[in-house]
């Protein structure tokens, strides 16, 4: 059974820096992709950062980029989002979620267009919140 549980959300001032992490269990770990996910009040998931099942390979989203980063450490079956430079419109709740990639469909190309949309995933955390004091 799948279980993510991210952790790191809070109140941060603007300027700040925060390192959310999502602990993955119940699968084989390198076989999946994973992304982050923020949602605002009242609006649709938007895709912040995803990494791919070996972590050589990262995506962050346009609007994120020189902010956002994203690692993976496959052995403690973990993910990170590191976010510095916190902007008030960056409140939301942050979820990860976890797309399983068969050996057989390991493309970069098709990773990068498919890994920034949440109907891509399976399976998902509970969200922690991060709340960006301006």
């Amino acid at each position: 059974q799948v279980q993510l549980v991210e952790s790191g959300g809070g109140l941060v001032q603007a300027g700040g820096s925060l390192r959310l992490s999502c602990a993955a269990s119940g699968f084989t770990f390198d076989d999946y992709a994973i992304g982050w996910f923020r949602q605002a009040p009242g609006k649709d998931r938007e895709f912040v950062a995803a990494v791919t099942w070996g972590g050589g390979t990262t995506s962050v989203a346009d609007s994120r980029q020189g902010r956002f980063s994203i690692s993976r450490d496959s052995a403690k079956n973990t993910v990170s989002l590191q976010i510095h430079s916190l902007k008030f419109e960056d409140t939301g709740v942050y979820y990860c979620a976890v797309r399983y990639i068969p050996g057989g469909d390991r493309n970069l190309e098709r990773w990068k267009v498919a890994t920034r949309f949440a109907t891509s995933y399976s399976d998902w955390g509970q969200g922690t919140q991060v709340t960006v004091a301006s």
